[in-house]
């Protein structure tokens, strides 16, 4: 899961503070998007101030986030009951229990048992100690925050490459330190992409796509998983080859002991019954959310578990997650008076996240609701005498690049209802538009700012900007690729997308 970095205010940020207001009250005053329906104004000037806040991060972005509660009252968009509710929903209680859970793993140190584990198993060579090192940085990342994935993994990279001092080539070390850091980093982000908890844009899809068509198919735990997990999957593969030839080193290897794993295993004890059980939540949720929703593919159908209950459609991923969130809480732990999840850690929760999720989904609202998202795409109809595919790789190379200088969430969330309106417009699918967007959302390999992951590794000073730069320059053109050719191909299958048929669940958003 990605949390969100902070910065100190920049000469930008201060500047955006006095000239995003101005810019926002001439456009309210003085522009007239849509003649006789001055609301798609209003909220393009809304966005517009939110849009400039993100970005110069002149302010909290959770507090930028806060704009539509009285912004959209005030103008008339949408009635303040309605915002207000809109902050608070399934989709963050989903946000909430799988980080409950993730916390629960952080406090008893379950989650750098496994990762040791990975890495015990994988061997040392330079091609294993990277794949150990992407492979338990990535699986863990797709449940719990990158932030502290990655915080986690460099320490122990650190000490191992302490270790092979003795044994490598200070050059040949140098170098594949380089790989070894930006393999975490990078592990990091594309773990995320798997699962609907791994990464905050995924989250703030789903809410979206369910706001502006409200009769489409529910994108449940299990069909994001069964889409997204081979675009991880093919990803962490070129990434890992790609670093293995960038920064293998060129000399001898001499043989090396895992011994330093080893030893950091051992020195967390005993497995305790605190880990087991969490171990036993942890793998109880993942496994209700893949199995909670219907699920045909083909001629393959899955019930669901959901099915067994009156009402299957009252329950929802949400429901599963706070119920495991909740039951530990329940279970005490061994020898202290204490349950293995306590307030004191729930605590950690980042509702700076939560209230960018609600932030994000008012604002995709107000575009339905206004109609701005329709005006956005009749601006952009031209777009659709193009290939669907070279659509989708325009938004790839988009989204990519955009989130180098910008929050991930908020600009996913800035575009989502965009594209939305564009594919309305185009008579297209519109998952063929937003699904693509929000993959590449997570994907900004280049700059230390980009993701958090990227900056703790930088934070190491043992690589350089242009490191980072050169390597991730190529990383982000393979991956608008991967992401381009999966969702045109794989995701029409998953999703049911026919590009010469619009879905009746979308005619209903633009009436």
């Amino acid at each position: 899961m990605a949390t969100l970095p902070t910065s100190a205010p920049t000469r930008v940020s201060r500047i955006s503070l006095l000239v995003a207001p101005l810019i926002f009250i001439l456009v309210c005053f003085f522009v007239d998007l849509s003649p006789g329906k001055p609301v798609v104004t209003y909220t393009f000037a809304v966005a517009l101030l939110m849009a400039i806040w993100w970005i110069t991060e002149a302010i909290p972005l959770a507090v930028t986030s806060l704009l539509p509660i009285f912004l959209f009252p005030l103008l008339g968009i949408m009635n303040g009951k309605a915002v207000s509710s809109i902050y608070f929903n399934h989709v963050i209680f989903l946000f909430i229990g799988g980080f409950l859970v993730a916390l629960a793993m952080q406090r008893w140190n379950l989650h750098k048992r496994i990762a040791l584990r990975v890495l015990i198993l994988v061997g040392m060579r330079p091609g294993s100690i990277l794949f150990g090192f992407m492979f338990a940085t990535a699986f863990l990342s797709m449940w719990i925050s990158n932030t502290a994935t990655a915080m986690m993994m460099v320490p122990i990279v650190i000490s191992v490459l302490h270790k092979m001092e003795d044994s490598v080539d200070s050059q040949d070390l140098k170098r594949f330190s380089i790989g070894l850091l930006l393999g975490v980093a990078y592990g990091a982000s594309i773990g995320g992409i798997a699962t609907l908890v791994g990464t905050p844009p995924n989250l703030s899809f789903v809410r979206i796509f369910s706001i502006i068509f409200p009769d489409a198919p529910e994108i449940s735990f299990t069909s994001w998983f069964i889409f997204a997990i081979p675009v991880s999957a093919i990803l962490f593969f070129v990434v890992w080859l790609f670093l293995l030839k960038m920064y293998q080193p060129k000399g001898k290897w001499k043989k090396l002991s895992s011994e330093v794993f080893r030893k950091q295993y051992r020195d967390l004890g005993q497995v305790t019954f605190e880990e087991k059980a969490i171990f036993i939540v942890f793998v109880s949720l993942a496994l209700l959310w893949l199995t909670r929703s219907k699920l045909e593919i083909g001629s393959f159908l899955f019930p669901g578990w959901a099915s067994l209950f009156p009402n299957p459609s009252y329950i929802n991923d949400g429901t599963v997650a706070v119920a495991m969130g909740v039951i530990l809480f329940l279970i005490p732990a061994k020898n202290k008076n204490t349950q293995i999840m306590n307030w004191q850690t729930a605590t950690q929760i980042p509702w700076h996240i939560i209230l960018l999720f609600g932030g994000g989904f008012a604002l995709a609202s107000g575009f339905k609701e206004s109609g701005l998202s329709l005006w956005f795409g009749g601006q952009l109809q031209w777009v659709g005498t193009l290939h669907p595919i070279i659509v989708i790789a325009s938004i790839a190379f988009l989204l990519t690049f955009l989130t180098e200088l910008t929050s991930n969430t908020a600009t996913t969330e800035m575009l989502l209802p965009v594209l939305a309106g564009l594919a309305i417009t185009i008579q297209v699918n519109p998952l063929l538009f937003m699904i693509p967007a929000t993959l590449s959302g997570s994907l900004a390999f280049m700059l230390p700012v980009a993701t958090p992951p990227n900056a703790i590794v930088f934070g190491t000073n043992r690589l350089r900007i242009i490191d980072m730069a050169r390597t991730g320059l190529i990383l982000n053109l393979i991956g608008v690729v991967v992401v381009t050719l999966v969702s045109y191909y794989w995701g029409m299958y998953i999703f049911d997308i026919d590009v010469s048929q619009f879905p009746e669940w979308a005619n209903v958003a633009g009436e």
